[in-house]
């Protein structure tokens, strides 16, 4: 492995205690992250203002890049993208320059259950970086809605009346509508 391994230790516990245990997606999430900060030349052992972090699956490895970057959904540096891919993109907010970071897929083990999951994370502990791990310089595009700070923009729902911020509106028919109002909502009322 050619990362520090002091760093590594140290970030590593960090992840683990965030996400309450070791897994292998700690240990990705872990090395992933690391990567994607040690390619914009910024220092993971240090909280980095300018970051901002978009994940691609809602697993450990999100938990290990939260815990590591301090990036959050409520900071607005932290952005889920539900792609179901264990990979996450890097992006210095000053300069625009980012970095995806993929894991390779590869079987690491026969075993299976709790066994399988304590010999994966020894294996990705071990294993080269180039063995498990693609990365690519990339550029993103971050809507002006999408970046940290307050609210640029504050509208509300012509039919359910809520506030929308952000630029999340959505417009069918000249009518404002919050995207619930728009295209269905993930809840259902129940009647009392």
């Amino acid at each position: 492995m050619a990362e520090d391994k002091s760093e590594f230790k140290i970030l590593l516990e960090k992840a683990q205690t965030f996400h309450g245990g070791l897994c292998a997606g700690i240990v990705l999430g872990t090395r992933l992250t690391m990567i994607g900060m040690r390619e914009l030349g910024m220092n993971p052992m240090e909280r980095n203002k300018h970051l901002i972090v978009y994940v691609e699956i809602d697993r450990c490895l999100a938990d290990a890049i939260q815990a590591i970057t301090g990036c959050s959904l409520g900071h607005r540096t932290l952005k889920y993208k539900p792609y179901g891919k264990f990979a996450a993109t890097y992006i210095d907010d000053r300069t625009g320059e980012g970095v995806r970071v993929q894991v390779l897929e590869k079987k690491r083990t026969e075993k299976t259950g709790a066994d399988a999951m304590k010999e994966a994370s020894r294996i990705l502990l071990e294993a080269p970086e180039e063995d498990l791990f693609r990365f690519t310089k990339v550029h993103v595009d971050i809507p002006k809605g999408d970046m940290p700070g307050l609210p640029i923009n504050r509208t509300r729902c012509t039919r359910c009346r809520e506030m929308i911020v952000d630029d999340k509106e959505v417009i069918i028919d000249g009518e404002v509508l919050c995207a619930n109002c728009a295209q269905g909502s993930y809840y259902s009322g129940i009647d009392s």
